[in-house]
């Protein structure tokens, strides 16, 4: 009995036009590939999280995501996919910008079906990598959510609040610690409401000084103040119908606290100089690192601003708190910086993973990041080894398998060492991070001799 060989290329077709898909699929079918084919576009990006394809052939107009917006989200799950994109309403700029997304090509209807078959055999002989990443893109799949890794039972409490707040429009407060990916989460609330069609508008509340910030948030009237040549558009009006995302908002100053707390209530405010109020539509998702309750408590934050902030609160737990994360992670950030650095970096040793899985992240998915980074773009191997992570981290996993014991001062030391590396020697960030002040911080240096 002769066993029935499996079809080895996976196709999904992508068209809210059922005949279309009809049409597609008795071609496909009858050129031999096998072929999945969604009537929505959210669907058939599910299909292709959870499953190896090898070529997607999509429209561009689709009533429940815009086409470009599909085309990166498929590029999130897999960077090596080939997508052929086909539409009715063909231009140079629509070619030009699907291109620089990563479409394979740019098809305009109607086409003759000689044409694609042609396209799709010269697509899948030119794709590379597809088959020998199966396994590192069913980990990734199994741990994404709207560009998000995560598996963890933490992580799935946030995806699911994700899912239950974003059609709400309602004002969302992120807290965790820094570099966990709070900005992830609000512009995967933000694409996945109403309101994803209009602007996502970021604000870091501690980048400026208080009058610089109430500049750039609200804008100003010609002549307000010396050098105000001209109108300026605050970043609320830009974010207009969209959403306003406030980072770092425990560094907002009092007075720029209450500016907000106006916005909120009356959905409106005075462009700095002016005398007429400028009505806003935007929704608010505020971010902090910091204790806002504590902070409250402690009359370094309105009690009114905050409740207006915490209408829904979401939780982000530190990496070392989801360690189960890290190698899906490590897999991530390592196909987007092959693709950046052009290297075929295709794993990392056991010794390597141990030390990840071993270390503390005091910065968290942002700090792994950097490591996969840099490691990426040093190594000309196919696999990365523990001596190409950064020496500290070398030195803290080398001294879990020594047999020798170290003085606690000595693991003090390396410890604060490490973080100075990771912050370049930014010793304001460095403090925070620790928990001491940067005077504690300068005299431990002095004594350990890292200065």
């Amino acid at each position: 009995m002769v066993e029935k060989k499996e079809t080895s290329v996976r196709i999904v077709v992508i068209d809210d036009d059922a005949m279309t898909c009809r049409r597609l699929k008795t071609a496909l079918s009858g050129w031999g590939y096998e072929v999945e084919t969604f009537t929505e576009g959210v669907k058939g990006l599910k299909y292709i999280e959870d499953n190896l394809c090898h070529l997607v052939i999509s429209d561009i107009k689709l009533k429940d995501i815009d086409g470009m917006l599909l085309l990166e989200e498929i590029k999130n799950v897999c960077a090596a996919l080939p997508i052929i994109l086909i539409t009715g309403y063909a231009s140079i700029s629509g070619a030009v910008e699907a291109t620089k997304k990563g479409a394979y090509y740019y098809l305009p209807k109607p086409f003759h079906l000689p044409q694609l078959k042609e396209l799709i055999e010269k697509a899948l002989r030119e794709s590379s990598g597809l088959e020998t990443c199966e396994e590192r893109l069913n980990l990734r799949r199994r741990k994404r959510f709207a560009g998000i890794i995560g598996d963890t039972p933490a992580m799935r409490q946030v995806f699911e609040t994700i899912l239950k707040v974003a059609p709400l429009d309602c004002n969302v407060l992120i807290e965790g610690e820094s570099g966990t990916g709070k900005e992830l989460i609000a512009r995967a609330i933000h694409r996945l409401s109403p309101r994803k069609e209009n602007p996502f508008v970021a604000f870091n509340c501690g980048a400026l000084a208080e009058d610089l910030a109430a500049n750039d948030l609200f804008g100003h009237e010609k002549e307000a103040f010396t050098g105000a040549i001209s109108t300026k558009i605050g970043l609320l009006e830009a974010a207009n119908g969209g959403t306003l995302f406030l980072d770092e908002v425990g560094e907002c100053p009092l007075s720029l606290q209450v500016k907000l707390l106006r916005v909120i209530q009356e959905r409106q405010f005075y462009r700095l100089g002016g005398t007429r109020p400028v009505e806003v539509d935007i929704r608010i998702i505020a971010a902090t690192n910091k204790d806002l309750r504590k902070m409250v408590e402690k009359g370094r934050f309105r009690e009114d601003l905050y409740f207006r902030f915490n209408v829904v609160n979401i939780k982000v737990p530190p990496l070392r708190k989801r360690r189960e994360d890290i190698p899906a992670l490590v897999l991530y950030f390592l196909d987007r910086y092959n693709k950046k650095f052009r290297k075929d970096v295709q794993k990392v040793s056991p010794a390597f993973m141990k030390a990840l899985l071993n270390y503390s992240f005091p910065g968290n998915v942002r700090e792994l990041e950097n490591i996969i980074e840099q490691a990426v773009a040093l190594s000309d191997k196919k696999m990365l080894e523990v001596e190409d992570l950064p020496p500290d981290l070398r030195l803290i996993e080398k001294s879990h398998h020594s047999t020798q014991l170290l003085p606690l001062k000595e693991y003090e030391r390396q410890y604060i060492s490490s973080i100075l590396h990771l912050t370049g020697f930014n010793q304001k960030e460095a403090a925070k991070i620790l928990g001491i002040s940067r005077t504690t911080l300068w005299r431990k240096m002095k004594s350990m001799e890292l200065d």
